[in-house]
């Protein structure tokens, strides 16, 4: 098998959460992110979801043991001002993000879940 044979593909991070309705408040309507399945194996065990935004796609796990609270994930967009007006227009109560340019050529939205874990979300800054 050379490595011509191998192609990595997409990664889907799975982030811990504690309440589902928290969680779907904050990615849902804040961050409007879909869901696009829900799964429990039965009525009263842990949800086990996926969500998505575009090409995003993220799980969220009330599961023990399938990931810690308190991960960083970077996710790539294009519109990262025009997504920064989108947040601070919906006067979410729990977070305000700024948008900051950082040192290593991008502009980056920094949001904290209900559950510890940080999303950053960023652009590269054109050289135009």
């Amino acid at each position: 098998m050379g490595s011509s044979d191998v192609r990595i593909k997409a990664t889907t991070p799975i982030l811990r959460m504690f309440d589902t309705d928290k969680a779907k408040q904050f990615y849902m309507e804040f961050l409007e992110f879909q869901l696009d399945w829900e799964h429990r194996f039965e009525a009263e065990l842990p949800l086990y979801m996926q969500i998505s935004n575009g090409e995003c796609i993220l799980h969220l796990s009330e599961h023990h043991g399938d990931c810690s609270p308190g991960a960083a994930i970077r996710i790539e967009v294009k519109g990262i001002e025009a997504l920064h007006a989108k947040l601070l227009a919906k006067a979410y109560k729990y977070a305000r993000p700024g948008l900051e340019q950082m040192p290593w050529g991008t502009k980056e939205i920094s949001v904290t879940d209900p559950f510890g874990n940080r999303l950053s979300f960023y652009e590269a800054i054109s050289s135009e």
